[in-house]
């Protein structure tokens, strides 16, 4: 587990969508759904000029971004046989259809790693970085990512 002198998290709820796993042998490969939600940790090398590892409000892109792949959307893995009908019923307007590599909690937690840090290496300049997130689609499920990118330097 890393360590660091700043850390903060933030967390982000209400996007209700639904996928499916394909692949899955039981009852996962239905069109089931969720309402997700996300937590992410960030660290930093030393506080901004307001004393923040990261000031909330500034992650309004990262917000969107969430909002935009995972409220009121159809997440499919891009290899699902049925693929070719669940774009017809997007074009249809029947669902919000988001082609993912993988819709799974695993995958959908590093996914978002690399959008949050993504922003904070272009914003902060290697100033801060998020090392963990976690990706939850219930009160019983969920999954995290955990991993520090290269390229921050915590002291």
């Amino acid at each position: 587990m890393p360590v660091f002198n700043h850390t903060c998290s933030k967390h982000f709820d209400g996007y209700p969508c639904c996928h499916r796993q394909w692949k899955h042998p039981g009852h996962c490969r239905y069109v089931h759904g969720y309402s997700r939600s996300f937590t992410f940790w960030f660290a930093a090398s030393h506080l901004d000029e307001y004393g923040f590892v990261v000031d909330f409000s500034s992650l309004k892109p990262l917000e969107q971004k969430l909002s935009n792949q995972f409220d009121h959307t159809f997440l499919i893995n891009g290899d699902d046989p049925l693929l070719s009908y669940w774009k017809k019923l997007h074009e249809a307007e029947a669902l919000d259809l988001r082609v993912m590599d993988n819709v799974g909690m695993e995958s959908t937690a590093e996914l978002i790693w690399s959008w949050a840090n993504s922003l904070l290496q272009e914003r902060d300049e290697g100033r801060t970085c998020c090392w963990r997130t976690e990706a939850r689609e219930n009160g019983f499920n969920a999954a995290r990512f955990d991993l520090t990118p290269e390229w921050f330097k915590p002291i």
